[in-house]
Order: structure tokens, then sequence, then C-alpha cells
């Protein structure tokens, strides 16, 4: 009972900075092509040199919404999941934001590079590490698809040493840096001699959607 009361105060309470909120599907991973309404944090210190949403490093410029809001949304969307990304959203305490969503029994998943401890109640978590920010070695228990983006040869050793950290059963994704058309053939070749990993395509840049 008492779990049940604070989490019914953080709810109340809690905001998070939002850079934007929006319904569309989900360009990569397991999930392609799901209907996905998404909930853009702001703040990030992992600082991607290909990162195409640079304006989501800063949290300060972006209005601070509260969790009952945020979840009022997410249920008039009506999406198949709801996705928190970033920016880097482990840099917030996640658990009333998620709490409040799967209320509405909508499933909720996480994009993270891992880079701060978990927290939070998922449905799914996506794990892209970073090699500019170690991870938190509490991410990795919680990871259900494995995506990796790949630049260079070392991205794959990279790679390889994250998949021996998270758990067996994890999908894993080698994704290319889409300003980087030489390595859609760096790992089209890797995977055709490691079966244990997959491709994933940024399918809504394809598409032309966010």
């Amino acid at each position: 009972m008492l779990n049940e009361m604070t989490n019914a105060i953080a709810e109340k309470i809690t905001t998070y900075p939002i850079v934007e909120t929006f319904h569309s599907v989900q360009g990569e991973g397991n999930y392609t092509g799901v209907s996905a309404f998404f909930l853009r944090l702001g703040g990030c210190d992992v600082a991607c040199p290909w990162c195409d949403t640079k304006e989501s490093w800063n949290a300060k410029p972006h209005p601070k919404r509260s969790v009952l809001e945020l979840a009022e949304e997410v249920k008039q969307a009506q999406p198949a999941i709801a996705i928190i990304t970033g920016g880097e959203p482990l840099l917030h305490n996640l658990t009333p934001l998620t709490t409040a969503i799967r209320e509405q029994n909508i499933p909720v998943h996480l994009e993270t590079s891992g880079s701060h401890p978990f927290s939070g109640e998922f449905d799914w978590v996506t794990f892209s590490p970073k090699q500019f920010k170690a991870p938190h070695s509490s991410i990795y228990p919680h990871v259900n698809e494995l995506k990796v983006v790949i630049v260079n040869e070392y991205d794959l050793k990279w790679a390889e040493q994250q998949s021996a950290l998270v758990p067996p059963e994890t999908v894993k994704y080698l994704q290319p840096e889409w300003n980087t058309p030489q390595s859609k053939d760096l790992i089209f070749k890797y995977i055709l001699k490691n079966p244990q990993w997959r491709i994933s395509l940024q399918t809504h840049k394809l598409l032309q959607v966010r």
C-alpha cells in the first residue's frame, strides 16, 4: 500500500523536459513498422557525432511536462507501444512515467545508451551502447535488444564486447551509420559470417517520416 501511495504522489508531481512527442511507427530494430507513440526527453551527455537530434542534448530549453499529462496524451493516441527516447532518457528517474503509461495498458519501450543507472518498468529495452560514454552496469540484465551503430571495423569489436554482457536471449542488431555508406557493406559481410547478428535499417528515414 505504501509503495502504491508513493507512486501516486510521484505521478502527480514529477515532470520531464520534453523535446517532442509524436505518433509514428517504430523505424528500427525488432519492432520496425509498429504503431508507436514517441516521448523524446531532453538531456544527453553522450554526444554521438552522428546524432540526428542534437537539439535534445540540452534539457534546459525544453518545456517540462507532467507525468499525468504525458500519460493522457499516450492514451489518446492509442498506439501499439509507447517509446521513451532522447536525448538520454536514463538521465531522469523514469519510474513515475513508465508506471503511469503502463496503467493505460500500453506497453512501454526504452531506447537508451545505458550511460546512467537504470530506472523504470519496461516491456522492452533497446540498448545502444556508445564508446563515447561507458554504459552503467545496471543496464545489462534488462536488455531485450542490443543495437550497435557501426562506422568502422573497430565498432564491430565493440559490438562483440557488449554482446558478451547482455542476456543470451537478447536480439542483436548492427545498424549502419546513416552518413557512412560503406558501413552497410561492412555489416552485410560481417553478418554473413556471424549469424547471431541481424541488420537494422532506419526505415523511418527511408519513408521520410519521423
